[in-house]
């Protein structure tokens, strides 16, 4: 049994290990667009039920919050854009959705609420999410898109209220952990001298040994900045350090203050960047590619791959909106347990294009 070596390892055989599962999946069971509309409908539940009760703890005493955005908000933007594109599936094929199509517009408001008060940037995803996710869906269903001039002005006004609304509501709670003005003030005083050290100290297959935060330890590559949550690989309890204690606090100078591209150059070198942009390029691409057939099959009148259509444009619209927000914006997006969820979606999009033939 080969086993990592270090956290580049673990990420790949983690990597090929869900995309293997997944397509292994898509050849055995069957995807009825009424099992897809089914699950994205629970899911989406499930996921707003969870970030409405962490983000109620925010207000309570001696109960502590576990940031459920972070790991499951790219899952939120799949569940949701999978449930409004099997709604209008439905409608498409000449069935009433009405009653499914008004959920998803109450479950879109509940959980940009309630994602907003534990995280920012988690409605920067969720608002991004919805405007590629009408983008693909106006695209696949050949329909007006829905993002008018004024509707984009009045998200971005709603934006800006909602923030205006939760630094009031940290300043009357006192709690700090809502105010976007803290989260600011965060970023001026950390990001520049995470920047200057990101920079300064990158190579082509990873960074200058000694260059960490941990001095003497560091590795000079995979050093976990970049990972899987630290939790599972204790579990597993694999052969390299984790820097427990010191990774916790102090990669959070680059995994909270800095967009992913950065952070993966630092820890894997500016070669593996260039790989891992590539690869989300192929995704997205072979994505599209995909959705094109499927939509053409559909006009034909083939009813087969409705439900894979509706898990496509799904998986597709949340692989962009993580891949866009974690490389360009938040690290964390796509680090840690949101790794998985970010490894999971590569694979529901990939899983289309692979078909294993069966010998009777």
């Amino acid at each position: 049994m080969l086993i990592a070596e270090n956290h580049l390892q673990l990420i790949l055989e983690f990597a090929l290990i869900i995309h293997l599962g997944v397509i292994l999946l898509f050849n055995v069971v069957s995807i009825p667009l009424s099992m897809v509309l089914f699950i994205a409908l629970i899911l989406t539940v499930l996921l707003a039920a969870v970030f409405g009760i962490d983000a109620t703890f925010l207000f309570l005493p001696f109960v502590s919050q576990h940031e459920f955005t972070h790991p499951f908000g790219a899952l939120a933007v799949f569940a949701w854009t999978t449930l409004a594109a099997s709604a209008s599936l439905l409608s498409e094929v000449e069935i009433k959705s009405t009653s499914i199509k008004t959920m998803s517009i109450i479950l879109f408001v509940i959980i940009a609420i309630v994602g907003s008060l534990m995280h920012r940037s988690f409605l920067i995803l969720w608002v991004l999410g919805w405007i590629v996710g009408t983008l693909i869906m106006s695209k696949s269903f050949k329909r007006s898109s829905k993002l008018t001039p004024k509707r984009v002005g009045g998200v971005i006004i709603a934006g800006i209220a909602g923030l205006g609304i939760l630094e009031l509501l940290s300043r009357l709670f006192n709690v700090t952990i809502l105010s976007p003005l803290l989260r600011l003030s965060r970023i001026e005083d950390n990001s520049f001298p995470s920047l200057v050290m990101v920079l300064k100290n990158t190579t082509l297959w990873g960074h200058v040994q000694g260059s960490c935060y941990w001095g003497s330890q560091c590795l000079g590559g995979s050093d976990g900045y970049i990972s899987v949550p630290m939790n599972l690989i204790h579990f597993l309890t694999l052969p390299f350090p984790l820097f427990y204690g010191v990774l916790v606090t102090k990669k959070d100078y680059i995994d909270y203050m800095l967009p992913g591209i950065f952070g993966v150059a630092f820890d894997f070198g500016f070669i593996s960047l260039i790989a891992f942009m590539g690869w989300c390029m192929v995704v997205i691409c072979t994505g599209f590619y995909v959705l094109r057939k499927y939509r053409t099959k559909r006009k034909n009148g083939s009813r087969m791959y409705l439900g894979r259509e509706a898990m496509l444009i799904g998986a597709l619209t949340a692989f962009i909106t993580q891949a866009i927000i974690g490389l360009f914006l938040f690290n964390r997006t796509f680090n840690g347990s949101a790794m998985l969820t970010f490894m999971l979606l590569s694979a529901l999009v990939i899983a289309h294009v692979v078909t294993i033939r069966r010998r009777l």
